[in-house]
């Protein structure tokens, strides 16, 4: 069986409660105004209503000034948000943080916050000269939290699907977790979150975020700076000053400020006084596919660590069913002893009854070969290759494998492949990243690593947006074969796939996708590239867009200006063009007004009969108690009015 691999990687080169949070949570919302308080737990069951988020993200004004990033922490529980009760001692408190954090300066922008969303509205942290945008997080406290070595596979289903329910809606997320099992769930999400698009950071504190000397402010503050204003689409976890990819990770420390450790990859992101990521190392989707969460797990999975004279008796039962699938934690380079061939001939019995049993080595560092004798009797009992995977991304990436629906072989190869960053395998390649800008660096006299990165920053944009303008595809291919990442952005904010939709040229749109370009990213001027699309009425670019997880950003009132204004000139294809996007017809502007009101009282019949067609509300009022039909009789467009005319009669049309 043949499996294409979801995603590529770039890397080489350069609390036991099951219900969920959504339930009361959005029950209570929809009973609030726009820009009511959603920083609540739940603790009813009844059906998920996102659009009451998106009133509370969007507000009740537009604000065109300033541009925002919006982000979704979900308050699992940990040490970060716990109180000290009257003995001292350390407890999780309901109801608590998000009431303590809207007294901090650092954590909430009172007087921005009310102005723009009203008293209990979410919270946004205070602008900075470094920030490109305004921060504005909505909290959800899960109603048990949990004490991270609480914490089992139904937690970290519950986390994905609540990432699901609101991906739409947030430029990026926030996990606040407990720090002893936080790798095995930033892991375990790595994997279950499919065809991620949009940064996802878990970062939790050695100290309350709330006590006098705590690394829990920080950790937080950069974790949201991060989610709201960069595109990593990778699930990371930040401690100290490193944003690290989540599934090289393992807890390091119990005691240490910087308690995680990637020992086998680099940081993604340092933030110290500014925050500098190295987007040569992002792992990026290149499969053409919507973001999803694989929600199935197996849990037939465990550790095996060898120690000197570890008995047969024990490898024997523990490989015993209903296990399915073992992280053999060998000595070294992956070494057992040479002469326990009874425990061998237990792996090897085990390997033939289709346990997969993968080798990682109990070292920090390292990685696991077969240079050795004893790493060859792995290999022919049966025993594959973790290459340097963590033991937590090893247990959790075979948690996720063995629940898909493949044979075992393929299942044994999945294992062996590089699915999201989490292993190194195989030789880099012979391209040194940099020398093309170093290169030129040389001929301008720089050295310094700064002016490198520097200059790549200048150069590779320029040159990939080049490349889409000539529509050369070989040119694009070998600029990432010199390190270039292929969602670099220029100085405005536009990487190559915002230029592609805009030019139009299907073949370039679709070579990028393949290559991993983010189809989230926005501009200085807040467009993304379906935004382009849509502009430019390419209605193939949007469709394929769609495919890979692209969505309208933004206000939907502002989004309502622009359709109206289309419609205020007949221009029916750019309503097609909004309406593939997933736009509704029906969203009043500022004026209370829709599309279908602008194409009457300028008569343009063919707008109207094609909104009509498309289920635009003909019974909407505006501000003024006029619906589109009292518009056309007003303004005597008699073409407009005949349309309207089955339609005349008072109604509301609601929000």
């Amino acid at each position: 069986m043949s499996v294409r691999a979801r995603s590529c990687d770039t890397s080489h080169r350069s609390c036991q409660s099951h219900k969920s949070p959504w339930n009361g949570f959005t029950r209570f919302m929809s009973r609030l105004p726009s820009g009511s308080e959603d920083n609540i737990c739940d603790n009813d069951n009844n059906d998920k209503n996102i659009k009451s988020i998106r009133r509370s993200v969007t507000g009740s004004m537009a604000n065109g000034n300033e541009k925002e990033g919006h982000v979704l922490v979900l308050y699992t529980g940990g040490t970060i948000g716990m109180m000290r009760n009257e003995q001292g001692v350390l407890v999780p408190l309901a109801n608590a943080f998000v009431k303590n954090l809207r007294k901090y300066p650092q954590l909430h922008d009172r007087e921005y916050a009310e102005k723009r969303f009203g008293a209990m509205g979410p919270l946004v942290l205070p602008v900075t000269a470094t920030d490109s945008r305004r921060v504005v997080y909505n909290v959800l406290e899960y109603s048990n939290l949990c004490d991270s070595s609480n914490m089992t596979m139904d937690e970290w289903i519950r986390i994905a699907n609540d990432i699901k329910e609101s991906y739409e809606r947030f430029d990026g997320f926030v996990v606040l977790h407990g720090t002893d099992t936080l790798s095995y769930t930033a892991s375990a999400l790595s994997f279950m979150l499919e065809a991620l698009g949009k940064t996802v950071i878990l970062t939790g504190s050695q100290v309350p975020i709330f006590d006098a000397r705590s690394d829990g402010l920080e950790n937080f503050l950069a974790s949201l700076v991060i989610a709201a204003n960069y595109n990593i689409p990778e699930v990371c976890v930040f401690f100290g000053t490193n944003l690290l990819r989540g599934n090289r990770t393992s807890k390091a420390s119990a005691t240490s400020f910087e308690a995680f450790q990637s020992p086998n990859f680099s940081s993604l992101a340092t933030a110290n006084i500014k925050i500098e990521v190295d987007y040569c190392l992002i792992f990026r989707p290149c499969s053409m596919e919507k973001f999803y969460v694989h929600a199935s797990l197996n849990r037939n999975v465990g550790l095996l660590r060898l120690f000197p004279s570890i008995t047969s008796d024990l490898v024997k039962v523990f490989l015993q069913p209903p296990i399915e699938g073992v992280v053999l934690q060998s000595y070294g380079t992956g070494n057992v002893p040479t002469n326990r061939d009874d425990i061998i001939e237990e792996l090897y019995a085990a390997t033939k009854r289709g346990v997969i049993i993968v080798n990682i080595t109990q070292c920090s560092t390292g990685c696991v070969s077969d240079a050795y004798e004893a790493g060859k009797l792995l290999q022919k009992a049966g025993v594959i290759s973790g290459f340097d995977m963590t033991p937590e991304a090893a247990l959790t990436k075979l948690a996720y494998v063995l629940s898909k629906d493949w044979d075992t072989e393929t299942k044994r190869q999945m294992m062996q492949t590089n699915l999201r960053g989490e292993l190194t395998a195989g030789r880099p390649l012979a391209i040194q990243d940099w020398d093309l800008v170093e290169a030129v660096a040389r001929s301008l006299r720089l050295s310094s690593t700064v002016e490198l990165q520097e200059l790549g920053s200048i150069l590779f944009p320029a040159m990939l947006n080049a490349a889409v303008m000539r529509r050369d595809v070989m040119k694009l291919e070998s600029l990432r074969g010199y390190g270039a990442d292929i969602s670099q952005a220029n100085a405005d904010g536009r990487t190559a796939l915002h230029i592609a939709c805009c030019e139009g040229d299907m073949k370039v749109v679709q070579r990028l996708l393949k290559m991993g370009a983010n189809v989230h990213i926005k501009d200085r001027f807040d467009r993304t590239p379906l935004t382009d699309a849509i502009e430019y009425d390419h209605h193939e670019i949007i469709r394929v867009l769609l495919q890979c997880g692209a969505h309208l950003h933004g206000d939907a009132v502002l989004i309502s200006e622009r359709m109206c204004a289309a419609a205020t000139v007949g221009n029916t294809k750019r309503l097609q063009s909004y309406l593939l996007a997933g736009a509704d017809l029906s969203q009043k502007n500022f004026s209370g007004r829709t599309p279908l009101h602008f194409a009457a009282l300028h008569d343009r019949m063919e707008t109207t009969e094609f909104l009509l067609e498309n289920g635009a509300d003909p019974h909407c009022v505006d501000m003024l108690g006029e619906t589109a039909a009292d518009l056309a009789e007003t303004m005597r467009a008699a073409g407009a009015a005949r349309l309207l005319a089955p339609f005349k009669q008072n109604g509301v049309c609601n929000d």
